[in-house]
């Protein structure tokens, strides 16, 4: 029954799954976005070519992408413990989110930097400029449309994997789901969560492929 008490447990929750989100899609790229850049500039056809380094990181990246979100999850409690001192609620849980979704973030980094013009990375060494400076004054800017793309999609994924959380106490919309919704019986509960989340997604969509459109240069 939606009375009062639920809905102010709703609000809490969607505070804390955004809470959970936008930490854990910020710290993702903090770690994502070099792994992404590194997988890039060391590839065949990267501004510094390195076998062993681009084999060796993305085999990295590859098993942990390949682990399931909540067996990681469960697997981690013990790290999880160990960094923030607890292995419930909302702040527990960023811990399994960054070590999950960052290597997400950095194949989806990777792929963006890989659609720029090979002739715009040309002309800047033409010019003499360093693997640093064409790392950031030509594959980041170049790539921002993408990259904000990219971003929009790794959030909404990001919160697929919070709402898993909920079944090991971590808090937010999927503990509503799974205690009231699942546990309880309660239909109308496991709807409104579903339809908050779903809203949610198509907001974070929207302000990411608007952004992106808006800065690409190719649609001016």
């Amino acid at each position: 029954m939606l009375n009062s008490a639920m809905i102010d447990l709703l609000g809490v929750s969607l505070w804390e799954t955004l809470y959970m989100v936008l930490i854990s899609t910020l710290l993702a790229y903090a770690i994502g976005l070099p792994i992404g850049v590194v997988l890039n500039i060391t590839g065949k056809d990267g501004i510094c070519p390195n076998k062993p380094v681009n084999s060796i990181l993305g085999v990295i990246v590859n098993i942990f992408r390949s682990i399931p979100f909540l067996i990681l999850l469960i697997w981690m409690l013990p790290v999880t413990q160990a960094i923030v001192g607890t292995m419930v609620g909302p702040t527990s849980v960023i811990v399994p989110l960054v070590v999950s979704a960052a290597p997400f973030v950095g194949r989806m980094v990777e792929s963006s930097l890989s659609e720029i013009d090979g002739g715009v990375i040309e002309a800047a060494q033409s010019m003499g400029s360093s693997s640093w400076q064409i790392i950031y004054k030509v594959l980041i800017p170049e790539s921002k449309p993408s990259l904000l793309i990219g971003a929009a999609i790794s959030i909404t994924t990001i919160l697929g994997y919070s709402a898993m959380a909920g079944i090991v106490g971590g808090g937010g919309l999927g503990a509503v789901a799974t205690n009231y919704g699942l546990y309880r019986y309660n239909n109308e509960i496991m709807l409104i969560t579903i339809v908050i989340i779903v809203v949610i997604v198509q907001i974070f969509q929207e302000i990411g492929m608007m952004t992106a459109k808006k800065i690409d240069k190719r649609l001016k």
